[in-house]
């Protein structure tokens, strides 16, 4: 007999894309976790804790779930090999399930140059950017309790995918940050949509000094989007928003050298590949 976990696992999104009635109904057998996704460097994992599940651990971070056991983790960029997903069941007893991480082969381009001169930092800079990083923070760690995570992501804008995830490059052996989204160029003015069901938690109506102006969208289980270089932002803060539902519109606010939108996702502290979630 083929393990449960196994089949959907391989399933791709079969599981992922089941809906909130799905999710409900389906079971895991006793003693099996049930797990969909994409298991590697920038992928997530949505699944159902064992029947009698008390707490759920990641690498002994507690993972959130929701009353039918459902529960959502994910992998950061450079995430290591491999991770220990453990349910207790109580009485002393847990269930271990090892998670093999696959990596990722990222776009790195070597420069035979020291990074790129910018601004000389000033303190007005210094001072702003603190702030708008406080307000950034300080969003993500809310949770709305919303479900939008358990959805079949999808794109916020068609277009050419002008950046990808992961992308970095290397200044004469020093490593610059890495892409934390993926970019899609569109004309200023296309209409942004929500990639998932969420609640607004940051709408940045004065424009970061890098981001612009930034939109960030809480999908519950510690999962959120960021939508960067808006030219206008069409929702407000503790909204509830609906996927598909228009919330922004593509500009090139903030340091950007042309229109186009830069999403985000994130899971707690790991940086997420959308394209893992939206599909290609």
């Amino acid at each position: 007999m083929i393990a449960r976990r196994r089949l959907l696992a391989g399933a791709g999104l079969a599981v992922g894309g089941l809906g909130l009635a799905g999710w409900r109904a389906l079971a895991a057998p006793a003693g099996e976790f049930v797990l969909s996704g994409r298991q590697c460097q920038g992928g997530w994992l949505r699944g159902l804790a064992p029947p009698g599940t008390r707490r759920l651990t990641l690498d002994g971070q507690v993972v959130a779930m929701a009353p039918d056991r459902a529960f959502l983790l994910a992998f950061d960029r450079d995430a290591a090999p491999g991770a220990r997903l453990v349910a207790e069941l109580g009485l002393g007893r847990e269930l271990v399930q090892p998670l093999a991480i696959a990596p990722r082969h990222w776009a790195i381009e070597q420069i035979p140059l020291g990074p790129p001169p910018g601004a000389p930092p000033n303190p007005e800079f210094e001072r702003r950017r603190a702030a708008e990083r406080a307000a950034i923070e300080a969003a993500r760690a809310l949770d709305h309790g919303g479900e939008g995570w358990r959805q079949p992501f999808r794109w916020p804008v068609a277009g050419r995918l002008s950046g990808h995830f992961g992308a970095q490059r290397i200044y004469r052996g020093t490593p610059g940050s890495f892409h934390s989204g993926a970019d899609v160029a569109a004309p200023a003015g296309t209409a942004i949509l929500a990639p998932a069901d969420g609640t607004v938690i940051l709408a940045a109506r004065e424009a970061f000094t890098l981001e612009g102006h930034l939109l960030m969208l809480d999908h519950g289980m510690g999962l959120n989007s960021a939508l960067l270089h808006c030219s206008a932002l069409l929702v407000d803060v503790g909204q509830k928003v609906r996927q598909g539902e228009v919330v922004a519109r593509v500009g090139m606010s903030g340091r950007a050298t042309g229109p186009h939108l830069h999403w985000s996702l994130k899971w707690h502290e790991a940086r997420l590949d959308p394209e893992l979630f939206a599909g290609a």
